[in-house]
């Protein structure tokens, strides 16, 4: 599989979180349960700051 994994700090919790840069579901916050990210049908919208990208593939 082919993508980018992203760490992306929630707005409103400050938690860094690993993100799949082509997620095909809604992604929450782990701690206060925000959505990080939304699917498009192919790149995530990430709707947060993205921190740095962890790995790609």
């Amino acid at each position: 599989m082919a993508g980018t994994f992203y760490r992306v700090r929630c707005e409103d919790c400050e938690n860094e979180q690993i993100v799949f840069g082509k997620a095909s579901t809604d992604v929450a916050c782990a701690v206060c349960g925000t959505t990080l990210a939304r699917p498009t049908g192919g790149k995530a919208s990430i709707d947060h700051e993205i921190v740095e990208p962890v790995e790609s593939r």
